[in-house]
């Protein structure tokens, strides 16, 4: 093993300049294999550090080193960023991220596991100075919904906790995202909650956030509610906030998403077992990729969660399990799915039903699409559904991306007009 730690490497190779994939080339590895360096999957050899200490020596005194950078369209932050869903989808456009924040120390080892990063990964957004976030043309937001969630509010009530906007550890974060919209007046924002965000509080926490936006911020303000399930075979309702600093003609109804009659099913993100998939320890092994046993219900287990099930029906209670076969659409992907897996279950000829993988999981959110490479899934099962659970749906926020695009251009096309306008005034 190394005694090579992670940020040593990761610290040198972000701030030395070169491109991951310029570093890849000169160390004779893959890209891959870096981003596995650096999310600690595998042990980082000594000699890539002497080397990488090298290339960084040699690139300051040539530019043979330093590769062009491709045109962006746009920049933007991301905040409360996860393991990059908003990224995913805005970088797809042409978007430039330029800041990232996100304070769980294994959702930035996965993120970093998967994007390169020219820029530091701040921790708690409510420690960092407004005037260190780089200027930017959109901010991208998908703040903490647990405060507004049903589920946890029904948790934080049983408590006896806060929830909404008197939750201290999240529910003020909102007002994070206010004082950044205000200092660096961006061309547009997203911001991503869970639908109950509309009813919380019988619509008084809403009506306090548009306010805010509209009145005290100045933007033009939409929301919708969309359901991935037009994308992905998940039934996953969630609000969006758009909002514009000038005036446009955006139309968040008229955003390009397909009707969800017409959605995928779960076949399309299951393991086929059939021995066509490239095996992938821990989720399928064997010789013809079967999914790993460890993601069978043990009979403890799925005994409970049938005799739970048939107590609650008896009092008339939807509460259970969804069991699902490869031509249905899942309920809504959790972050608690780790603990028992019930909202998900797959049903299996002649034994317990199972979990989905994490590999399933990735897929089910859109950050696995084909043709494209996997995702990096650096961290435990129980840590990996935890994360795919509280982010977004990529293709989603992709569509999303997609129809603002032409506004945002057109938006920091005024405002460099204006600049001219002003300086040659």
């Amino acid at each position: 093993m190394s005694d090579i730690t992670l940020n040593e490497f990761a610290d040198l190779r972000l701030s030395s300049g070169l491109s991951l994939a310029c570093i890849a080339e000169e160390l004779g590895v893959s890209d891959r294999t870096i981003r596995r360096w650096e999310a600690g999957e595998t042990a980082i050899p000594k000699m890539a550090l002497t080397n990488l200490k090298g290339l960084v020596r040699k690139a300051k005194f040539s530019s043979v080193y330093k590769e062009p950078q491709q045109p962006q369209d746009f920049r933007f932050i991301d905040l409360f960023a996860g393991i990059g869903g908003f990224r995913k989808g805005f970088e797809a456009v042409g978007g430039k991220c330029v800041f990232t924040s996100e304070w769980d120390d294994y959702s930035r080892r996965t993120y970093l596991a998967n994007f390169e990063c020219d820029h530091e990964v701040a921790g708690d957004i409510t420690k960092v100075e407004v005037a260190d976030i780089p200027d930017h043309d959109v901010l991208l937001a998908g703040f903490p919904c647990q405060p507004f969630s049903i589920a946890g509010v029904s948790k934080k009530n049983a408590l006896g906790r806060k929830h909404g906007f008197a939750c201290e550890a999240q529910g003020t974060l909102f007002f994070d995202i206010a004082r950044i919209i205000k200092h660096h007046r961006p061309a547009a924002f997203v911001l991503e909650n869970v639908k109950n965000l509309k009813s919380h509080d019988k619509g008084n926490t809403f009506d306090v956030i548009m306010k805010i936006l509209r009145e005290d911020l100045g933007y033009h303000v939409q929301e919708r509610i969309i359901d991935a399930k037009s994308f992905v075979p998940q039934h996953r309702e969630r609000i969006f906030i758009v909002g514009f600093r000038d005036e446009t003609a955006f139309n968040i109804e008229g955003l390009d998403i397909p009707d969800i009659a017409h959605g995928p099913k779960l076949d399309s993100i299951l393991h086929p077992e059939d021995g066509s998939e490239e095996i992938e320890d821990p989720f399928i092994c064997g010789n013809i990729g079967r999914v790993n046993e460890k993601y069978t219900l043990s009979d403890k287990l799925w005994n409970y969660l049938q005799d739970y099930a048939a107590k609650h029906r008896a009092k008339g209670n939807g509460f259970g399990f969804g069991l699902c076969t490869p031509a249905d659409t899942a309920r809504t992907l959790s972050a608690r799915y780790y603990k028992d897996g019930s909202e998900i279950l797959i049903e299996q000829k002649g034994k317990n039903p199972r979990r989905l993988t994490p590999r399933e999981c990735a897929r089910l959110m859109g950050f696995d699409q084909p043709g494209q490479e996997k995702m990096v899934i650096p961290v435990s099962d129980t840590r990996a559904y935890q994360q795919f659970g509280n982010a977004v749906v990529v293709p989603v926020v992709q569509a999303l991306a997609e129809g603002m695009k032409p506004f945002i251009l057109h938006s920091l096309l005024q405002q460099e007009e204006g600049k001219k306008v002003t300086v040659n005034g």
